[in-house]
């Protein structure tokens, strides 16, 4: 590996969804996106629910990621979340069960509130990626 590149793995509990060469990569850190080029120091943080995105050869990819860590160590972007889509596997079946899940989440006590909340997120941040075509 080039040491202008970056190593990308994202890891679910059922697979390996992708290894990949990256020119750049954006976390959706638990309290923000954090971007990361070849020769970050290291890092190791939460993550949110959100969209990852990396560019490889000028070509911007987006996965749908559903919290989990991600490690940054000498080039090697390591991420480990429950749940990893890329934007291509979101389609209507996928919509489909996030609006129910939203619609099943009663948000009447604090404990509900933050899982309808969170279940509000995972639709709005696939509805995103399922209309961005890549």
């Amino acid at each position: 590996m080039a040491a202008s590149a970056l190593q990308l793995s994202v890891i679910t509990p059922e697979q390996q969804v992708l290894e990949q060469q990256a020119d750049e990569v954006v976390i959706p850190a638990h309290d923000g996106e954090l971007g990361i080029l070849p020769q970050r120091a290291p890092l190791m943080c939460e993550l949110g629910i959100g969209q990852l995105r990396f560019v490889a050869g000028g070509r911007t990819t987006r996965l749908f990621v559903d919290g989990g860590f991600a490690q940054v160590f000498e080039n090697r972007v390591t991420v480990l979340t429950n749940r990893a889509l890329l934007a291509a596997q979101i389609g209507k079946d996928v919509l489909a069960a996030a609006e129910k899940a939203v619609e099943a989440s009663p948000g009447t006590d604090a404990d509900k509130r933050v899982a309808y909340e969170r279940d509000q997120r995972r639709l709005s941040v696939l509805r995103s990626l399922a209309g961005s075509g890549n």
